[in-house]
């Protein structure tokens, strides 16, 4: 199965997510928030990407991206950094992580098909 992960506190971004990739033919289990993903994830749960909020309460987005590059079954999968935050440093910071890229919110259908290209999850 080709499932994802999408991993973020806001219930609306993260179905309008999943919508978006179901367009792109991709299947996502739906984590609303980091405890939530975090618990999925240690369920033995391995997903072929993960779409990452940053800006979480509690567990933020780094430190789940910290966890993903440390844990041996999930630290290839490629990680799509979606944040509002278009901060140069955060980008430096995220891509410095591991992260394979980041999307500024609002994501958009053709910056979630360009973002899988790039990562050579869709076909060009």
């Amino acid at each position: 199965m080709n499932e994802g992960l999408i991993i973020d506190d806001n219930r609306q971004t993260a179905d309008a997510l999943n919508q978006m990739l179901g367009i792109l033919s991709f299947t996502a289990r739906v984590a609303y928030g980091s405890s939530s993903a975090m618990e999925i994830l240690g369920s033995g749960f391995t997903p072929k990407f993960v779409c990452l909020d940053i800006n979480m309460p509690g567990v933020d987005g780094t430190e789940i991206l910290t966890y993903l590059r440390r844990e041996p079954r999930l630290m290839s999968i490629p990680v799509f950094v979606i944040t509002s935050d278009d901060q140069p440093e955060t980008r430096k910071k995220v891509m410095k992580l591991g992260a394979t890229m980041m999307i500024i919110k609002p994501a958009t259908i053709d910056a979630m098909e360009e973002a899988f290209k790039k990562a050579k999850m869709l076909r060009s």
